[in-house]
């Protein structure tokens, strides 16, 4: 299983704060994404192209291959000052 969590405007907009979803070998946080905003509706929120992705509490690139029981977080772009 892989744990899924938003962030920010990202959890509001989506109104789901994280979810569980099934383990698939190979799979990368770019097609993950893409699998959760097919679901439509709020979901296509995933599609912008701002949207920030972190595995195991570590920024990481849509890219990267996700492991069996990592944590995946997506979240809008942080600003600070």
């Amino acid at each position: 299983m892989i744990k899924i969590v938003f962030f920010a405007q990202l959890r509001e907009r989506l109104e789901c704060e994280q979810i569980q979803w099934d383990y698939v070998q190979g799979i990368t946080a770019a097609h993950l994404k893409s699998q959760l905003s097919a679901q439509g509706g709020n979901w296509l929120a995933l599609e912008e192209s701002d949207v920030l992705c972190a595995i195991n509490h570590e920024i990481s690139a849509l890219e990267t291959i996700i492991n069996d029981n990592d944590e995946v977080a997506f979240f809008p772009p942080v600003t600070g000052g």
